[in-house]
């Protein structure tokens, strides 16, 4: 599957008796403190967004939505994506499992769920709080309020899951499912030399490595990243490798200088240098938040 080849994102709550994640980020800054690594990835979830203040620019392989504030979006699960934001924003990004809205295994409600997110064509849509997403755009900002207001109340749960359940509706009814398509050429090359990276990234990676990994040339390899993912293949893999990094520091004890070698680079000071110049915090105090 496309999306193997990308960072999964794990939903932190999964574990917990209510599997429902807010990401409230402002100014580039996530709580639930976040890696922040700014690299293309993808979650089992479905996950809503809803802006507060300034732009939020969510991209996938297949197209890009601008959204300011009062405006929302849906990404489907699986999708790979990439949300971006300009300083001086706010916004809040809801995760959740699909089985929130089913409400029962093997009834009429999760075959009608299943038919949107399964279908693999439909990756993302912008919601506007005028004309026929409004309902969609007004309840996500609900939801919002809910997490500002009443996240510690005893019927927050039961309050999430009726207004993503009343979203959904609203979804459902104004939403025409798109015909299954073949993937574009463009597509199937940035997921041949990203797989490339993922299977590589330890070792040195030349431009001409990777460019030879789809089959193309180092200038069209130059131009798929920066047209689809809007960077250049040094910056893509330099965000794989610390994302690779942080993973480690997080879930093992290893050695630092162990773990600059495992993800690419070189030296531990190097690793160290672009660590905190990504997150403002070194290795070590990373490990330790």
């Amino acid at each position: 599957m496309i999306m193997n080849k990308y960072i999964n994102s794990k939903n932190i709550n999964a574990q917990s008796d209510f599997p429902y994640l807010v990401l409230d980020v402002i100014n580039h800054h996530a709580n639930p403190i976040n890696p922040g690594f700014n690299v293309m990835h993808w979650h089992s979830d479905l996950q809503f967004i809803y802006v507060l203040k300034g732009t939020v620019q969510i991209k996938t392989l297949e197209k890009t939505e601008g959204l300011s504030a009062g405006n929302g979006a849906f990404i489907n699960q699986n999708v790979v994506h990439q949300v971006n934001h300009q300083n001086n924003s706010h916004y809040r990004s809801f995760i959740f499992p699909a089985y929130f809205l089913e409400f029962y295994f093997g009834g009429p409600t999760q075959r009608l769920v299943e038919d949107l997110t399964l279908n693999s064509n439909l990756e993302l849509i912008k919601f506007e709080p005028t004309g026929k997403w409004s309902a969609i755009s007004k309840r996500l900002n609900n939801l919002s309020q809910l997490f500002e207001n009443e996240r510690q109340q005893r019927l927050y749960p039961y309050e999430v899951l009726t207004t993503l359940v009343n979203i959904f509706l609203e979804l459902q009814k104004r939403v025409s499912l798109p015909q299954q398509q073949q993937d574009s050429n463009a597509k199937i090359r940035i997921t041949a030399m990203l797989n490339y990276i993922q299977e590589n990234y330890p070792q040195r990676i030349t431009l001409a490595e990777l460019a030879k990994s789809a089959n193309i040339s180092k200038a069209e390899c130059n131009r798929c990243f920066h047209s689809i993912l809007q960077t250049s293949p040094y910056k893509y893999l330099l965000e794989y490798r610390l994302s690779k990094a942080a993973e480690l520091l997080k879930k093992t004890e290893l050695p630092i200088s162990v773990i600059a070698n495992q993800v690419g680079f070189g030296q531990a000071s190097q690793f160290g240098k672009y660590f905190k110049a990504k997150t403002n915090l070194t290795p070590f105090q990373f490990r330790k938040e």
